[in-house]
């Protein structure tokens, strides 16, 4: 083999692994999306969103059904309304419950809907009322030893 193709092989490969850098942080990022965004919309209110960002993942029993939209903070009540497009296939009843959960320890961020048993299913704009903010574990922690604190003083 020549030098002209080495250099040649050599230049494929670099392209390929840079090719293939790139897929995965777009993909790691969620900027890459293989969901179909048509569907409809809902709205959920939370105390606290801890790290999640817009594009996570909205999942049921581990599936993803759908991607959040939008996040914004209410001015009256002060706390985050997520926006999310759940596909259309996948019909939610009215009593859901939205919850932000981990993905393991530091793995990604994503709202997880856990189905009632009402009989009527949430349409285009609804608002679910049953939600439950993010653990932020910062704030367990910090609580966790002010109350170490508070009860080794006072012996």
């Amino acid at each position: 083999m020549n030098r002209s193709s080495i250099d040649l092989w050599v230049g494929i490969f670099v392209a390929l692994g840079l090719g293939a850098i790139l897929f995965l942080s777009l993909r790691v990022g969620n900027l890459l999306t293989t969901t179909n965004q048509e569907g409809y919309r809902i709205e959920a209110s939370f105390a606290n969103i801890g790290g999640l960002k817009v594009r996570a993942p909205v999942k049921s029993a581990g599936v993803t059904v759908g991607r959040v939209d939008r996040i914004r903070l209410d001015p009256t009540t002060y706390e985050a309304v997520v926006t999310m497009t759940v596909s259309r296939e996948y019909q939610f009843t009215r009593d859901t419950i939205a919850s932000i959960l981990t993905s393991g320890l530091l793995g990604e961020v994503y709202i997880g809907l856990d189905a009632g048993g009402d009989t009527q299913m949430l349409a285009d704009g609804a608002r679910i009322t049953k939600t439950q903010s993010a653990v932020v574990i910062e704030k367990l922690i910090s609580q966790f030893l002010f109350d170490k604190a508070q009860s080794g003083g006072g012996k």
